[in-house]
């Protein structure tokens, strides 16, 4: 058969560093072994209940058997902004501060297609979320790392950029609650982002993915909540990790009137928008009770409590994360981050991941998922022990 060489545009795209260690996993996995698996970012629980119903009657109206409006129907934007109202006290014009997005991914692999030529850069976390680098290598662009690091509480340093690279980017990416890391932004590092990115033109783009899951009592914040955000940037929020909607791919993008312009006529170029069920039923879960999200949070909370305890308990001196559903755990010093990752593979059969896959910063860490039974994560402690490594 003749192979067809592929554009230069895909060969430069980023390799997916994970998809290695799955391929390992499952190879454990196929030869009868019990994985526990804490490597994933998958949320373990349905759907709620209520959601689903919504789906099945939304399902049935042929109204939804026909192409969406191009953009979202407005009864979606309306739902988003309401949302943003009751939970931040944030104000959106649904017609043109809210754009729907096929999952949270899409959105931020778009935006720098939206904004960037090639030869402009782009400001990353590192650790960061992968993606964010395909979005910027589809665009042509540059990317610029930002260093977390944990004297810092895993906040970028914008004092530590340099001139020229302040001058070259127009955009920079933020995740807080943080991926990998489990940390969550002050009201302080907020306002000082809206007034690096006024002075330096820059579009802030926050990745709000996590944006339910605070711990300890404390409410993650949203970018949009401080004066000037939106005169700056943009907040993308999915419905993936909030309502347990990881493969219904939902999400949208809020904020600066003339990005979310760019997103939509980006999308209109790529897609005729979302199934409109999915649609109905996305806006029942935003305006809807709450109750369930409640109750996640606190399962998650339950989980982080007994892993960080669990490990304490056992020498690893490790920090509970702020917020996510990751545990972002430093790995004995005999070890690097990939080599500590196989090792759990191979002897104890646990799956975590290594945090040179987020970037150069994430080395000498891993992260721990806890989308696994409390029991499970008692039985990863268990078997870390076993191998008296601490």
């Amino acid at each position: 058969m003749k192979q067809f060489p592929q554009s230069d545009l895909l060969k430069s795209l980023p390799k997916q560093f994970f998809a290695s260690l799955v391929k390992r996993a499952n190879q454990y996995i196929e030869q009868g072994y019990d994985v526990i698996n804490l490597g994933q970012g998958n949320p373990d629980q349905p759907t709620p209940e209520h959601i689903v119903k919504r789906l099945k009657l939304a399902a049935e109206n042929p109204v939804n058997h026909k192409y969406s409006p191009f953009q979202g129907f407005q009864y979606l934007k309306e739902a988003a902004a309401l949302f943003y109202n009751r939970e931040y006290g944030v104000e959106l014009d649904p017609e043109k501060e809210v754009a729907i997005l096929f999952g949270g991914k899409a959105g931020l692999v778009e935006i720098p297609q939206c904004l960037l030529n090639p030869g402009d850069a782009a400001f990353v976390p590192d650790p960061g979320y992968p993606d964010y680098w395909s979005g910027i290598a589809l665009a042509r662009a540059e990317m610029i790392t930002m260093p977390l690091r944990e004297e810092n509480n895993f906040l970028p340093n914008f004092a530590d950029l340099s001139e020229e690279d302040i001058k070259k980017a127009k955009l920079m990416f933020l995740n807080y609650p943080n991926n990998p890391t489990g940390a969550t932004a002050t009201k302080e590092f907020f306002e000082q982002t809206v007034k690096f990115a006024e002075e330096n033109d820059i579009c802030v783009v926050h990745d709000f993915a996590y944006g339910a899951i605070g711990f300890d009592g404390h409410k993650p914040l949203s970018f949009l909540q401080f004066k000037g955000a939106k005169d700056v940037g943009i907040e993308i929020y999915t419905l993936s990790k909030t309502y347990n909607m990881a493969g219904w791919r939902v999400g949208f993008a809020v904020g600066n009137e003339s990005v979310i312009s760019a997103i939509n006529l980006l999308q209109d170029h790529l897609y005729v928008s979302l199934f409109g069920a999915i649609q109905e039923a996305a806006a029942a879960a935003l305006i809807e009770s709450q109750e369930c999200v409640d109750k996640l949070i606190s399962m998650y909370e339950s989980r982080r409590n007994v892993l960080i305890s669990g490990l304490r308990s056992i020498g690893w001196n490790v920090t509970a994360p702020k917020g996510s559903f990751f545990a972002w755990l430093k790995v004995p010093k005999r070890f690097t981050s990939e080599q500590f990752s196989d090792y759990l593979l191979n002897k104890a059969h646990i799956v975590v991941a290594p945090g040179i896959g987020f970037g150069r910063h994430g080395e000498g860490y891993v992260r721990a998922g806890l989308l696994t039974s409390e029991d499970r994560l008692k039985e990863a402690v268990e078997r870390i022990e076993a191998l008296k490594i601490f």
